[in-house]
């Protein structure tokens, strides 16, 4: 069978991201490189946040710039890390369904290509297989540039078969530019119809695109892309978990608690990721409400041990 050009597989994988990638073994073996084809969804969208200049903004727009960054960063550090690569906690089917098309809006891939490179990491964390480690690669790499390489982009389905049980999970994570397209569809679509009926609001359809898609897509993307590359950069050190994994708040702030990252390297299994009072973590007190509901249920708490025991004089 004659191979497909490469540049015609990774075109194709925009529409459908299993396209070429049944011979996974194949892809793994590739080098680490840069792909330009990769790169041109980050670069349109970072180009996208300059219409600003010509669709100007409004409250309106800011404040759904603002709640869609909240909304789809809950569904990404609550749902796409917290639950779909750890199981920190158990929910029903249709809210696993809910948060996993919420997540897919982020255009962060879907939930299983997702927790399948998260599981790697936490099993190699800043060693040599590590995809993102900042002490492998350098800063650019862990925050961006590995996910523009052809070999990280096949999701190993045999390494989240809890989850690829699931026909409807499975297909947001092969098709994953749908949600993400569907959303600034239908942000363009609702400043239209508010420039109409609600002139007063001083919002046109292109300005609800730029800021409701392209700003807060950017800043999501590089927000949660921090934890790989910073959180192993800054920050102080409480445990000794063999990696470069640190807390810091100011990326805890901006992450809805992720930055407390040394903390999750030690015990991932714990719901929450802020383990004292003092640590700021939004995504789990959200958490903690959505169980009082019965939503969600069996939060695994912070072990004991953590309390007692600090391996590091929190070193920084």
């Amino acid at each position: 069978m004659k191979q497909r050009p490469a540049f015609f597989v990774s075109l194709m994988q925009w529409f459908d991201a299993d396209f070429g990638c049944a011979d996974r073994a194949q892809i793994r073996a590739k080098p680490d490189k840069v792909e330009f084809i990769r790169v041109l969804p980050f670069v349109v969208l970072h180009l996208g946040c300059l219409g600003v200049i010509w669709t100007g903004w409004s409250w309106t727009a800011v404040g759904v710039a603002v709640g869609l960054y909240l909304f789809r960063m809950f569904a990404i550090t609550a749902f796409y890390h917290r639950y779909f690569s750890h199981k920190t906690f158990s929910t029903s089917r249709p809210v696993q369904f809910l948060f996993a098309l919420a997540g897919a809006s982020a255009a962060q891939r879907g939930a299983l290509w997702w927790a399948d490179q998260h599981r790697h990491h936490h099993q190699h964390s800043d060693a040599v297989t590590d995809a993102h480690s900042p002490r492998q690669r350098g800063f650019w790499w862990a925050h961006v540039g590995w996910i523009t390489s052809a070999r990280n982009f096949p999701t190993d389905y045999s390494r989240v078969k809890d989850l690829a049980k699931f026909p409807e999970l499975v297909f947001l994570n092969r098709f994953d530019t749908l949600m993400p397209v569907l959303l600034a569809v239908a942000l363009f679509g609702l400043g239209g119809l508010l420039h109409s009926q609600f002139p007063a609001l001083g919002v046109t359809a292109g300005q609800l695109l730029v800021w409701g898609f392209f700003i807060s897509t950017t800043l999501l993307i590089n927000a949660t892309s921090s934890i790989n590359s910073l959180a192993h950069l800054i920050g102080k050190k409480r445990y000794d978990t063999g990696d470069d994994s640190r807390n810091s708040l100011f990326l805890a702030l901006i992450t809805l608690g992720e930055g407390w990252h040394n903390n999750h390297h030690r015990y991932m299994s714990s719901t929450r990721q802020g383990f004292f009072w003092w640590e700021i973590d939004i995504s789990f007190y959200l958490l903690k409400l959505f169980s009082w509901t019965g939503l969600i249920w069996n939060l695994r708490p912070v072990p004991l041990d953590a309390y007692r025991k600090q391996s590091l004089p929190e070193t920084g």
